[in-house]
């Protein structure tokens, strides 16, 4: 009875982290070039094929069935996570500091408190200074930081009126009272080796431990100005997730009830026949 009960609490245990991960993913829908994260449950099968081949017991015994059932008797649990990186469909603001990535695996790389870090989310604007930065003031980070290890920084003067991105993140701009460009900074444009070592770290950011393992990407043929990436989170999907995951919930909650009810009414009978 007990073990009923205990598996059933930390299967409703499991249900509510997918809660979380799922609110999570619907209130960032909006969020411009964020990613969903995705929760793996281990089921019994799965358990079951791990641990088959690493019996302590000979199969086909009474000690073998005995491993098997105790193998058996865990519970669903969350085995492992990912974060889906497929890319989201592009938003056309004209403005001309918004920024987006048309290939996956590609960040924009920006400078924070804590060092480089990267990111998808290309809304970008200008501070006092006339720096590129990011919604949450992080800089905006130019080629040229990786590779002869000065400021980094992108200006826009306030004189430059017209500003043009190509593809491969090469900025210019307008000279004074006319409307030839000149060339400005170039976009640092940059993909991880692995891409599943990132970690997201809060406002859209992603951390990593090695800069050795960025590699700068010159000639993306990527950047599209004057439009951003949505949210690659799908709202129906995750609708019907929510729909699920809370049905289970309270499927969980019955059986715990149940085994409980059971277990009091048999301790109480017990205790009359002793009486």
């Amino acid at each position: 009875m007990q073990t009923g009960y205990y598996a059933a609490a930390a299967g409703m245990v499991t249900q509510f982290n997918r809660l979380d991960n799922i609110a999570n993913n619907l209130a960032n829908v909006n969020t411009a070039g964020f990613k969903e994260d995705e929760l793996i449950v281990g089921d019994f099968m799965r358990i079951f094929q791990e641990k088959r081949d690493e019996l302590p017991n000979a199969n086909q015994t009474k000690e073998g069935a005995k491993f098997l059932n105790r193998t058996l008797t865990r519970t669903p649990r969350i085995v492992d996570s990912y974060t889906k990186q497929t890319e989201g469909t592009l938003q056309n603001t004209s403005n001309p500091l918004d920024f987006a990535l048309t290939r996956e695996g590609l960040f924009f790389a920006v400078k924070t408190p804590q060092g480089i870090r990267l990111t998808r989310d290309g809304n970008f604007s200008t501070n006092d200074e006339g720096k590129l930065v990011t919604k949450q003031g992080y800089k905006v980070l130019a080629e040229e930081y990786l590779t002869n290890k000065k400021d980094g920084s992108i200006t826009i003067a306030n004189s430059d009126t017209m500003i043009a991105v190509d593809k491969n993140g090469q900025i210019s701009t307008n000279i004074p009272n006319s409307a030839s460009l000149t060339p400005n900074k170039k976009l640092l444009i940059v993909q991880p080796q692995d891409i599943t070592k990132l970690k997201k770290e809060g406002d859209n950011l992603y951390a990593f431990a090695d800069i050795k393992e960025i590699a700068v990407v010159s000639q993306s043929g990527s950047v599209r100005q004057g439009f951003i990436e949505k949210s690659n989170v799908n709202a129906v999907k995750m609708m019907t997730q929510l729909i699920e995951t809370n049905r289970l919930v309270g499927m969980y909650q019955k059986v715990m009830s149940t085994q409980m009810d059971d277990m009091n009414k048999d301790a109480i009978e017990k205790i009359a026949r002793k009486a």
